[in-house]
């Protein structure tokens, strides 16, 4: 099948690529149609009619990041459930984002499901894809800006409430002093996870922004931070990857910190069931992706909107701790969460 966003790359190794300079795009082509429908549309295309919709999915994950991996896994098996066909984009740069779901808009896909890292940026590309009588979803980030931006619904965890959440439990572990990493400055949902533990743990909390297209730099900054101040006792990340670099920043800065992450993947869930990762704030991925696809098929099939087109549908967020850890493991070693 022919590339439908002819300027993106195909997809390589996670780290094959400069993450605000190419767009990795990966299609997924479903054979057929589920016996439940996806041949019709209340407001569709031609393509929809004629048995197959289209749905693009443009998400700002920089690449080799794994918990897009699990966005994606959720959104395909949307489509294979649905009979659609998907594709996916991604660009980690807003403006590189943007062209993507322009790119979505004059491909005639019938819906496009997009995240909000940088929703100003956003706000353009789904006014025309509106205009262009395609509707658009959000996920993941941007629950205070989706309405604004013009998505119809959206899926995803609220960051400050999760965020208040981890500086509640921190309090409740005890911790005096945290370190916590983004790792994509700009972010709004980074951002509103430090802003949240800050504002609800009730010791010191520092800010560290790191570069998160190289896991080795955060491995590093984490723990020039660690030996400059050995008073931080927690190290609080924003991603799962970085969590297990902060294991390895400890024990290079040979302090006694401890490690909380938001954000779960396999090898992650082997860390917490270790002992290495206190907690993980799990915000259900696979669930974000797979609500995301098949919201617009039925809106497309059936007219539905999750909430109404007013409220989020939350999927997060929920601790993840060596007591239940056993709970999600068999789902995690299978890809999904």
């Amino acid at each position: 099948m022919n590339n439908p966003f002819p300027r993106s790359a195909p997809l390589g190794p996670a780290h094959a690529t400069a993450p605000a300079a190419v767009a990795v795009v990966v299609t997924l082509l479903v054979a057929g149609c589920s016996g439940s429908g996806g041949t019709q549309s209340t407001s569709g295309s031609g393509r929809a009619a004629a048995g197959r919709m289209k749905i693009a999915l443009v998400s700002h994950s920089n690449p080799g990041d794994t918990f897009w991996d699990l966005v994606r896994r959720g959104a395909e098996a949307a489509a294979a459930k649905d009979g659609v066909e998907l594709t996916y984009a991604n660009d980690n740069d807003g403006a590189g984002q943007a062209e993507l779901v322009r790119d979505a808009i004059r491909d005639k896909v019938d819906g496009v499901a997009v995240t909000l890292a940088k929703p100003e940026v956003m706000k353009g590309p789904i006014a025309q894809a509106k205009a262009a009588g395609i509707p658009v979803v959000a996920l993941n980030s941007g629950i205070d800006s989706w309405r604004a931006a013009g998505a119809l619904e959206y899926f995803g965890q609220d960051e400050s409430v999760a965020g208040r959440a981890v500086g509640d439990k921190l309090d409740d572990l005890k911790a005096k002093h945290t370190l916590c990493v983004i790792h994509e400055r700009g972010n709004i949902a980074l951002e509103a996870r430090c802003a949240g533990v800050k504002k609800a743990f009730g010791g010191r909390t520092d800010i560290l922004y790191a570069d998160g297209t190289d896991v080795g730099a955060v491995t590093d900054s984490v723990a020039a931070a660690l030996r400059r101040d050995p008073s931080i006792d927690e190290v609080v990340t924003c991603g799962a990857p970085f969590a297990l670099a902060a294991v390895k920043s400890v024990r290079q800065a040979g302090g006694k910190a401890h490690v909380a992450t938001f954000d779960l993947s396999k090898d992650l869930v082997k860390a917490v069931s270790g002992g290495e990762v206190q907690f993980a704030v799990d915000q259900q991925p696979y669930l974000q992706g797979y609500l995301a696809v098949d919201s617009l098929w039925l809106y497309r099939t059936n007219g539905n909107t999750s909430g109404g087109g007013v409220a989020p549908v939350l999927t997060g967020p929920a601790f993840v701790t060596k007591t239940n850890v056993a709970s999600v493991a068999k789902f995690a070693a299978n890809g999904t969460r």
